[in-house]
């Protein structure tokens, strides 16, 4: 009897080559894709270790590897709003752009090109279906859950993805690695944005976008120093501001608490817990929901507002012209414009998500409806 052939996305790692074993133990004809996506040569980001990888593992489990290179495409659909952002006074998380507008979609395309119908990658995510439409949920592993990145993938490329640690532990997949040995069974897991890699994250951005002069202000009006620009910083950020302490305060550290972005100020309070850094409310744009609340609003809801944080209790309130209004139970620490805001139900399923345009901060009386 014929295998069914089934694409899978092949890092290198050791998440993607365990779903690799997974997936032939489950009958299937894997085809493993290798995406370069990054081309830099000052670059850390071992693409060529990887690749080297993914083709010993491939070859020790008898599949079929193809390297494809995506960086034009990367830099045009997803590098390239990252810069934007970043010149608006935004946050972004390119992964969540990537997997929606890169990964999933050259899966596809390649899945059609030799005759395969069904995807899967090795992100921790499970799929659900709910009255015959297909949703993303959490991984088994709420530790490595990355639901929060795929947000974005309609029913319709769901119906077909396989994602085969949805019901493991991080360490049982590597005990799993080690049981067939596998090369990378004690890999290190990659981390951060893959094109920065181990640089300091500013030092990479101001690579591309002009420096712009401006002032560090704190929230009481004191000028505490200078800055080269609004978008090499973020609310809820300590380091890099070159302010030190003051006793008055009790030699607390300080902390960006909101940006005046036509200004080009940047503001600042002391303490981890300074109440500016506290919102209760926020809008969200480029609205993706995987069905339709109008009828159902306002919803109770649980919400992420950046990854690896905990599930937040909130109300969606209003959902019009690709806006969403959300009010929190309670205050948020650091909630930040750019990032993406997911939702999910009691159950873990994810009902959808958006981008963070607009937060509250109460304590300076500043609302979202002024």
């Amino acid at each position: 009897m014929k295998k069914e052939k089934i694409v899978l996305g092949i890092s290198g790692g050791v998440d993607s080559s365990v779903a690799a074993l997974l997936l032939q133990k489950k009958g299937y004809d894997v085809h493993g894709i290798f995406m370069k996506n990054w081309d830099d040569k000052n670059a850390i980001c071992s693409a060529e270790d990887d690749y080297a990888d993914a083709s010993s593992i491939c070859a020790s489990l008898n599949i079929p590897l193809t390297k494809i290179n995506y960086t034009k495409e990367y830099k045009d659909r997803v590098f390239s709003q990252f810069l934007k952002d970043h010149e608006l006074g935004l946050t972004p998380n390119p992964d969540v752009l990537c997997n929606k507008e890169i990964k999933f979609d050259v899966f596809q395309q390649y899945a059609k090109k030799i005759g395969a119908v069904k995807i899967a990658s090795g992100h921790y995510a499970n799929i659900l279906t709910k009255n015959d439409k297909f949703f993303i949920s959490k991984a088994k592993d709420k530790s490595k859950d990355q639901s929060y990145f795929l947000y974005q993938l309609t029913d319709e490329i769901l119906k077909n993805i396989e994602f085969p640690l949805g019901n493991l532990y991080k360490n049982e997949v590597r005990e799993i690695a080690e049981n067939n040995k596998l090369i990378n069974a004690k890999k290190k897991d990659s981390t951060g944005i893959c094109f920065i890699g181990d640089r300091q994250y500013n030092k990479f951005v101001e690579q591309f976008i002009d420096k712009k002069k401006g002032d560090i202000i704190s929230l009481d009006g004191e000028l505490m120093g200078k800055h080269d620009g609004h978008m090499f910083f973020t609310v809820g950020q300590r380091k890099g501001l070159g302010v030190g302490a003051r006793k008055s305060a009790f030699d607390m550290p300080w902390y960006v608490v909101k940006k005046d972005i036509e200004k080009n100020i940047v503001y600042i309070a002391q303490g981890a817990d300074h109440p500016a850094l506290f919102s209760d409310e926020l809008i969200a744009i480029n609205i993706f929901m995987n069905d339709n609340l109008n009828d159902k609003l306002p919803m109770f809801c649980y919400a992420k507002v950046r990854y690896r944080d905990n599930d937040k209790s909130c109300q969606i309130i209003s959902l019009n012209d690709d806006q969403c209004y959300i009010k929190f139970d309670e205050k948020i620490k650091a909630i930040t414009e750019g990032q993406s805001i997911v939702f999910y139900d009691k159950y873990g399923l994810c009902i959808g998500g958006g981008i963070i345009k607009k937060r509250n901060i109460p304590f300076l009386g500043k609302e979202l409806y002024e």
